[in-house]
């Protein structure tokens, strides 16, 4: 079992890492041709309010509520009836969200309004921030097609999983960065203001997710008409579970929303600086927190719904699945951690510092990034420890979970309000962690999962040789005027020897603490 875990892990990893990749070269040149003023706020909030919904209807709940019951209807080797309830709930979900994205793009003024309340109160004072609010609600009407783009890619996404086939939804972020570098680097001129002629990138790119995705699902014969059936009971089922999955699942994207609407009250560039800081988070979260969870949802959900076992067997399998994805994600979180934390400034000053992107807005998003990482482990653990629950299609806990982190996220971005952006990146890594800490303790408490003591020798082992690797790696390091004197080539070089170097150490301290490959399969393997 964990062997195939294991190399879908990789599958995924590795289209994971080409799409992260391209990410960070598109937000190298949305960087270098907006940097962190009026267009660069204004895009990048255009940008994130379709992505938020896109976690709500797509990618996020939709998938946790949908896979369980898929994995119900193909347990028993019907494949009209399967064929039959993915119509209907795609043209059920379909049906929502095209109603949604259509509200949405009418009433953009009223969606600026409500996530950047900061830049409406200016637009009605005739301040200095009106002209952020008139230029996001135009961009809301280009960017809003997105979601509903982007819907049925998660829907076929989650089908194409549930047999085994991650490579394509893993892929398909890819074609989103191609399609915003290219009109960043070709179409931008042709246009008057920059960040319009991102905005039409980010509807390419869903636009071409979609295409992307209809030969492989009429490759397994389930390219189906959709079909409206809001009472059907597979439909009522995944309704059921997804409507609380809501808040439970995105409650980290929720935290980042609100942090904008608080942000449209700072200075500008906050907004910016968050955002960059939040990506740079977002490559190994993705990389390696999201792909573990993407990888045992549908391996959780079969043994949940396995009949060829007892009830004790079950238990066993399903806590030791749960235990292996909790160690890959420490295994490769830590060191992530830690070391983005460390390599902060000379990573922000590489990536972006150039064009419009200038050495404050560097020290700005390193502050950001910095206070960003203590967060990374937990957001990683969420999405890991939410599919206890949503395998046994349980997601009333972690929507109250996610109200409790929400609430904290809330209350804790208000009190930070003094310390600017920074106390808004804390507040997002404070709420993560009661996230997750509550997530673990409702698994324990429900008997569901609880860390065995390999696993807590196992972290313990990892956070050595995370701190060993740290302090190498900070000893190492450039003073940051020396890296600002550098040569992008120079910034470049040593970046790859401080990596190669953290990699080295990290891995030679593990297997000096005793860690080997066995420890990295599940115990009923």
């Amino acid at each position: 079992m964990s062997k195939k875990l294991l190399r879908s892990g990789i599958v995924v990893s590795s289209m994971t890492l080409i799409s992260r990749i391209l990410g960070l070269v598109r937000d190298v040149v949305v960087a270098n041709l907006l940097g962190t003023g009026i267009a660069a706020d204004v895009f990048l909030f255009a940008n994130r309010i379709p992505n938020f919904l896109r976690r709500l209807f797509a990618e996020g709940a939709f998938s946790k509520a949908f896979v369980p019951v898929l994995a119900e209807y193909n347990a028993d080797n019907d494949p009209n009836k399967t064929r039959e309830f993915i119509a209907k709930v795609s043209g059920t979900l379909g049906g929502l969200v095209s109603m949604v994205t259509l509200v949405a793009m009418i009433a953009s003024p009223v969606v600026a309004a409500l996530f950047g309340t900061g830049w409406f109160l200016d637009w009605v004072q005739d301040g200095p921030n009106a002209e952020k609010f008139t230029q996001a609600s135009l961009l809301l009407k280009i960017t809003f097609p997105y979601l509903w783009f982007i819907t049925f890619v998660a829907l076929a996404g989650a089908v194409l999983n549930t047999l085994g086939k991650f490579g394509v939804m893993a892929f398909s972020p890819v074609l989103l960065n191609v399609a915003i570098i290219a009109v960043a680097i070709w179409a931008s001129p042709y246009f008057d203001s920059p960040d319009v002629a991102l905005a039409w990138g980010v509807f390419l790119g869903g636009l071409l997710q979609f295409l992307f995705q209809l030969p492989f699902l009429k490759k397994e014969g389930l390219l189906v008409k959709p079909q409206w059936a809001w009472h059907d009971e597979g439909v009522k089922k995944v309704r059921t579970l997804m409507i609380p999955a809501l808040f439970g699942v995105s409650v980290t994207q929720l935290n980042l929303l609100l942090n904008q609407v608080i942000a449209s009250f700072l200075v500008t560039g906050s907004i910016s600086w968050l955002y960059y800081a939040d990506r740079m988070i977002e490559f190994p979260l993705g990389l390696f927190g999201i792909a573990i969870s993407t990888v045992i949802l549908p391996s959780l959900s079969r043994i949940a719904k396995q009949k060829d076992l007892t009830e004790h067997q079950r238990a066993d399998n399903f806590a030791q699945t749960m235990d292996w994805g909790v160690r890959m994600v420490l295994l490769l979180g830590v060191p992530a951690m830690i070391g983005i934390a460390i390599l902060a400034e000379p990573l922000m000053m590489t990536m972006f510092m150039r064009g419009k992107f200038q050495f404050i807005d560097v020290v700005a998003s390193a502050k950001a990034l910095f206070v960003m990482c203590f967060g990374l482990i937990s957001y990683m653990l969420i999405n890991v420890l939410a599919n206890g629950f949503y395998a046994h299609q349980n997601t009333k806990t972690p929507v109250r979970i996610g109200i409790i982190a929400a609430i904290s996220n809330i209350c804790l971005g208000v009190l930070a309000i003094p310390f600017g952006y920074v106390g808004l990146a804390m507040a997002s890594a404070l709420s993560a962690l009661v996230n997750a800490s509550l997530l673990y303790r409702g698994l324990m408490k429900n008997q569901v999962y609880k860390i065995s003591h390999k696993t807590i020798l196992f972290s313990l082992k990892l956070l050595i040789a995370g701190c060993i690797m740290g302090a190498f790696v900070s000893y190492f390091s450039p003073q940051l005027p020396q890296w600002a004197l550098l040569s992008i080539w120079g910034k470049i070089h040593w970046l790859i020897w401080l990596i190669s170097l953290a990699a080295i150490t990290y891995f030679a301290t593990l297997i000096a603490l005793g860690i080997r490959p066995r420890d990295l399969k599940a115990n009923h393997e």
